[in-house]
């Protein structure tokens, strides 16, 4: 039995307990792991459980800089590195996201949003509000995009029908507000695509790997941990299976973890104040004003740089702000004629 997971069983978590015992499972099973690191909070986490049992030290841990990242994190991952005695691979982006969003487009609310509406923007679409076999008949290669935009997705649970996730009215009032303001720059979710995920697939590729480890918890929501059941997912061909030891943590377990342990953050979290590391700046956040308040305190030239590569997107988000707002306060009004 690892010693680590023998040092688990004095947590008394269950969440903590299970996961050393899964983590030591899995691990065994590869023989050529790679760990992904992005500086992050849960990242943290992943990498202290997977080096704790990493006893042959067969893992690979890599980074990938995503062309707009802390200053922070990048000291973050020295100190990661001097810690644990290892070497954290740093990967450059196939497409970093300055470039990503000059070439495609400007992220918008959410990846999924992003992307209908780039599907949308592709084939020319005229931002109207007509029933879909209508512009079926006028777009017929855009059949996804256009379910989104007429609210054609609904899912059943419990035997009642309601809303998917997948219909634009899950944001309200956001068809309305494009309608009255159609974008007029382009809008894409390729950023993450470019700078994320392909050059992942490419490690992944060249160092022949047949593990993945990565820092997705299901608490922390979004359509990234949704799109996962467990906390294993096992390649459908013969390739590289992936694996989320912190997908069952809730707050809780990981600020247990964190205290038990000794796990100690980057300044992001410690003296910036930020509760999140991801892309600099980026527009998906729903707290993207707070953070941008703190970037520009803290790190004053990544500021302006996420200024000049969102600016389109910042201000089309402060719209529809406004426009909910407005909308919100004309129902009230209505309800109390």
């Amino acid at each position: 039995m690892s010693k680590a997971f023998e040092t688990s069983l004095d947590t008394k978590n269950f969440a903590i307990i299970d996961g050393y015992a899964k983590a030591v499972s899995v691990l065994s099973r590869s023989y050529t792991p790679l760990c992904s690191i992005s500086g992050g909070s849960d990242s943290d986490i992943v990498l202290d459980i997977i080096h704790n049992v990493d006893e042959e030290r067969k893992v690979k841990y890599f980074w990938i800089d995503t062309g707009l990242e802390y200053r922070a994190t990048k000291e973050h991952l020295d100190y990661l590195e001097k810690k644990y005695g290892i070497e954290i691979e740093h990967i450059k982006a196939c497409k970093p996201i300055p470039t990503c969003c000059r070439e495609y487009g400007q992220p918008f609310l959410s990846k999924y949003i992003s992307e209908q509406i780039m599907r949308l923007q592709l084939h020319n679409f005229q931002w109207e509000d007509k029933p879909l076999p209508e512009l079926l008949e006028k777009y017929p290669n855009c059949k996804i995009a256009l379910q989104w935009w007429c609210n054609a997705y609904y899912s059943t649970e419990n035997g009642v029908v309601q809303m998917s996730r997948f219909s634009i009215n899950r944001n309200k009032w956001l068809k309305e507000f494009m309608v009255a303001n159609p974008p007029d720059f382009k809008i894409s979710n390729k950023c993450c695509e470019y700078a994320k995920k392909k050059p992942a697939k490419l490690l992944i590729k060249e160092h022949d790997a047949d593990l993945e480890m990565i820092g997705v918890r299901k608490a922390e929501g979004g359509i990234r941990s949704a799109s996962y059941k467990t906390c294993f997912s096992e390649s459908k061909s013969k390739g590289c299976n992936s694996y989320r030891p912190v997908f069952w943590y809730t707050d809780g377990d990981k600020k247990v973890y964190e205290d038990f342990y000794g796990v100690q953050h980057s300044r992001c979290y410690t003296e910036y104040g930020l509760k999140r590391t991801g892309c600099v700046g980026c527009p998906y956040s729903a707290k993207v004003n707070e953070e941008l308040e703190i970037i520009k305190k803290f790190e004053p030239d990544l500021y302006t740089a996420a200024q000049n590569i969102f600016r389109n997107s910042y201000e089309y988000t402060r719209k529809y702000r406004e426009f909910q707002k407005m909308m919100k306060r004309k129902t009230k009004e209505s309800k109390n004629a």
